[in-house]
């Protein structure tokens, strides 16, 4: 992790000099960006390394609760962690009408260590596993999620074109829709912009299957934390420019019964201390062979999945998504350009030849469904794990028995019995994450929902 320094505050203030508040981005365990804003006279002081921030900050549920179920203990009293900027975040904000800029935030030790508070961490062990194995990862991250319109509801309505020339609105599967991005020009454009003022490069953006639903693609990086940043401040991107355009943005894995949830793909591959794609095969022929060290790593995402889930789904909403026919995984299915697969291997040149772990969802916190999935390709790689036989290109899984854990309690289980991912995770890091998890849950399901009333109100 690099640290900004004075002099990279004193560039980004020379270029923009109207520049009177500076928002804190510090993202939690759950991949939610907490912010807090200082004023102009404070921001030497952050860059200096004087700003401190309560410990706990990170280790808020969904809601911002402190749940009971967190082990204290780990805390060490809360003392005050120091927070430095994160060197390449300081951007300006275009969505603001004041003149307000931005920079992420690093929980870190006295010397300069990340902290196991900060949610960077878990993959910052991860990385380290492939680095002494003289490997390195390239990941990309594609992120699906819908725009709602302001509707006078208590429910949330996707935002939907309207046919021209009447009052009615598009319905049925418009996928990647022409007319859809004449409606949405100005929008997208302040993506892009945005984007570009905050150094997250895109890729593609397009509507999805479902109406109000798009897809946004960041360029692939070899530093995963990178990604992971860019994944969050993407997220910050849309749901800011979409609130300045006047109606909403989200990112929840499935906020419509009706329609497909949000997924949040991740393509990873690897490389050896030469350049060279340990997944190519060095005689290419079509349709591919899928290489040892390939089948390997598959072997290993498959054999952690079930315990990596509540990475990869953390709330209660999140299981919403896994059936059969949804457009998202209902098992540890794998296999060549089929997307009906949790992990695919896409068709592409061998040098970049890759899996495609389509299991997580858009609301997951990006660091840690990254170190998820990485620690599931090395595990693989380490005890050369074999996955079976792939599923063929042309099968049918939309009638598929859902397999995955359907219910974020049995997530929570498996991740806490889980004999592998703490030692690539952290163990303090597993523990709190388990007890905020845990305590997410047990206040979900103390709820009534009107849904009790419905039902059973009358009848019982």
């Amino acid at each position: 992790m690099k640290y900004a320094d004075v002099t990279e505050l004193e560039q980004f203030l020379a270029a923009n000099p109207d520049t009177q508040v500076l928002e804190l981005l510090m993202p939690d365990i759950s991949g939610i960006l907490r912010a807090k804003r200082i004023h102009r006279s404070e921001f030497l002081r952050l860059f200096k390394g004087d700003f401190l921030t309560p410990r706990s900050a990170p280790l808020l549920g969904a809601k911002g609760d402190w749940y009971d179920e967190i082990p204290l203990s780990e805390l060490g009293g809360d003392p005050d962690q120091i927070i430095l900027p994160v060197t390449g975040t300081l951007a300006a904000v275009p969505w603001y009408d004041s003149p307000v800029a931005q920079v992420m935030v690093a929980y870190t030790q006295d010397n300069g260590e990340l902290d196991w508070v900060d949610p960077r961490q878990p993959l910052s062990n991860v990385l380290s596993r492939f680095t002494a194995d003289g490997l390195a990862a390239t990941v990309a991250t594609e992120l699906e999620f819908y725009l709602l319109a302001n509707a006078n509801d208590t429910r949330p309505v996707p935002l939907k074109g309207n046919i021209p020339g009447t009052i009615l609105e598009q319905e049925g599967i418009q996928y990647c829709m022409a007319d859809d991005l004449f409606d949405c020009d100005a929008f997208l454009n302040d993506v892009r912009i945005a984007s570009e003022m905050q150094g997250v490069p895109l890729t593609t953006l397009h509507g999805e299957f479902s109406p109000g639903q798009w897809e946004i693609n960041t360029l692939h990086q070899e530093d995963a934390i990178v990604a992971g940043t860019h994944a969050l401040l993407l997220r910050r991107i849309v749901k800011g420019v979409a609130r300045k355009h006047g109606y909403g943005a989200t990112f929840m894995a499935k906020p419509f019964a009706e329609l497909a949830g949000s997924g949040m793909h991740i393509h990873a591959s690897v490389y050896d201390s030469a350049g060279e794609n340990i997944f190519a095969d060095p005689e290419p022929v079509e349709p591919p062979r899928l290489m040892p060290r390939l089948r390997h790593a598959v072997g290993g995402l498959g054999r952690l999945l079930d315990e990596s889930m509540l990475c990869f789904a953390p709330h209660a909403n999140s299981y919403r998504r896994f059936k059969a026919g949804a457009l998202a995984p209902s098992g540890k299915s794998w296999g060549y350009d089929h997307r009906e697969v949790a992990l695919r291997i896409p068709r592409s040149t061998e040098h970049n030849r890759r899996i495609e772990h389509r299991v997580a969802g858009a609301e997951a916190n990006p660091y840690l469904v990254l170190a998820a999935v990485l620690a599931g390709i090395h595990h693989g790689l380490t005890i050369q794990l074999d996955p079976g036989d792939p599923v063929a290109r042309d099968a049918d899984l939309s009638q598929d028995d859902t397999t995955l854990p359907s219910r974020v309690d049995s997530a929570i289980d498996l991740f806490r019995r889980s004999q592998v991912l703490p030692d690539y995770l952290g163990h303090e890091f597993s523990r709190i994450y388990t007890g905020i998890r845990q305590g997410e849950s047990n206040s979900y399901h103390a709820q009534v929902p009107d849904l009790d009333y419905a039902w059973y109100l009358r009848a019982l």
